[in-house]
């Protein structure tokens, strides 16, 4: 049973996304204002939440996996799972024995209503059909903040690409209400929050009483206390050149970082996959805004092993990545997704191959990476830092280079200017030369 103690032990484990974390940094807030005390997830607790990911099949088996290790630590506790895999198999989650409640993506954020139901045999499974309309979100809190905070501006996505399962676990594009995105926005400010990163499934469709992605990022530049604006993963024919003009304004917040999902560099692959572009389309965009946005950095996501993607077609991806000014990119071996055009096809690449030319690409990806970062040695830039590590203070610039440099101060949270002196795997070391605030 759930402990009757005075305060209730509660954790979150969150899995996929940025969208994700968002949601779940809402759930904690909400679990501190309904009087649980919040421990690290594998502590013991009386309630588990797990705001699960189901974009691939690598990722559903990490949900069962971090289920199962909840419930074996925690046999006693409610366990509850929520979003996209609850969404799209509420039965395979159902067939995992300790777990309580299996919540989709519509209801997920009243899980709370729910959780002082009590142990059941079977779960109950609350999985309603995900509405369309433009959404507001309840927010509380006022734990101070040693992080960047993740803004959720908008969900879902109707461009229905042939590979993905998001539109059907996260529903059709819908955006957040202006005013109270702002509004959160606001209070993140006042918890201490310093940088926000914009969220969402499909970031660039945002439109909601007339305001645009560019309204946001230029009203949130009018918070004095929000010093850094940065946007998350946005499709490559939703970015408004008008987002480069703030990256280019030094007195924007707006900082200077794309991370735009390619996925394919072959024209043939990309129709398959419905992608809404071709190489030439993207090649003129990508180049365009490197020589117009100074010391911009730009990732992508590539996807090796679609259905009938060649020698050739991957011969062509790796040459786009090489030849374009990318700093980095994710690599997603594909998945079969079940209810995708993609997973109907018959020309399947094994397995081992997949696997093959996702390593080859991760080896030129870290080359790329450990290039970008060899040609900012020597230069001074600001860093945010954040939560002291392993005796070294971690942060990010600007352009998303990750710094880490030693000091006696406290640094947390704040600004300052940091010599880059050498590179390492995936990190840069530096010297602090200058606190800012």
């Amino acid at each position: 049973m759930i402990s009757t103690s005075t305060q209730r032990r509660a954790s979150v484990f969150t899995l996929g996304c940025r969208l994700n974390q968002s949601e779940s940094q809402h759930l904690r807030d909400r679990l501190e204002r309904s009087g649980y005390s919040l421990v690290p997830f594998g502590a013991k607790a009386d309630l588990g939440i797990i705001n699960t990911c189901t974009v691939t099949r690598t990722a559903d088996a990490k949900c069962r996996q971090v289920i199962r290790q909840f419930v074996r630590r925690n046999p006693d506790a409610f366990t509850a799972v929520v979003g996209c895999y609850s969404q799209m198999d509420a039965a395979a989650l159902a067939e995992i024995p300790g777990v309580d409640l299996i919540v989709g993506n519509q209801e997920k954020m009243n899980v709370l209503s729910y959780a002082g139901l009590g142990k059941n045999p079977r779960p109950l499974i609350i999985r309603d059909r995900i509405e369309r309309s433009d959404f507001s979100i309840v927010f509380h809190g006022d734990r101070p903040f040693t992080q960047r905070a993740n803004l959720k501006i908008q969900d879902g996505c109707n461009f229905v690409c042939s590979f993905c399962i998001i539109p059907f676990a996260r529903g059709g594009s819908r955006s957040r209400d202006f005013l109270n995105l702002v509004e959160e926005a606001r209070n993140l400010e006042a918890r201490g929050v310093k940088e926000l990163v914009l969220t969402g499934v499909n970031l660039g469709t945002y439109r909601n009483s007339g305001f645009s992605i560019v309204d946001v990022v230029d009203q949130l530049n009018l918070l004095p206390g929000i010093e850094r604006i940065r946007i998350s993963s946005i499709e490559p024919t939703t970015i408004p050149w008008e987002l480069c003009h703030r990256m280019r304004d030094r007195g924007h917040a707006l900082l200077p970082y794309l991370h735009i999902p390619l996925q394919s560099g072959s024209d043939r692959i990309l129709k398959l996959m419905r992608r809404r572009y071709r190489m030439r389309d993207i090649t003129q965009f990508i180049e365009n805004a490197h020589d117009s946005v100074p010391d911009l950095c730009i990732g992508t996501d590539l996807m090796v092993g679609f259905p009938g993607e060649t020698a050739a077609d991957f011969g062509d991806t790796c040459s786009a990545f090489l030849k374009l000014p990318f700093a980095y990119c994710h690599v997603f071996p594909y998945s079969e997704r079940a209810g995708t055009t993609a997973a109907r096809r018959s020309d399947h690449i094994p397995v081992t191959e997949r696997s093959r030319r996702s390593a080859m690409l991760r080896r030129l990806s870290a080359q790329k990476r450990h290039d970008f970062y060899l040609a900012h040695v020597g230069r001074t830039m600001e860093v945010l830092f954040e939560d002291f590590s392993d005796q070294r203070w971690p942060g990010y610039t600007g352009n998303y280079i990750r710094v880490v440099c030693q000091s006696s101060a406290d640094l947390t949270n704040r600004r300052g200017r940091v010599k880059l002196e050498s590179v390492g795997a995936e990190i840069m070391q530096g010297t602090l030369t200058q606190l800012l605030n």
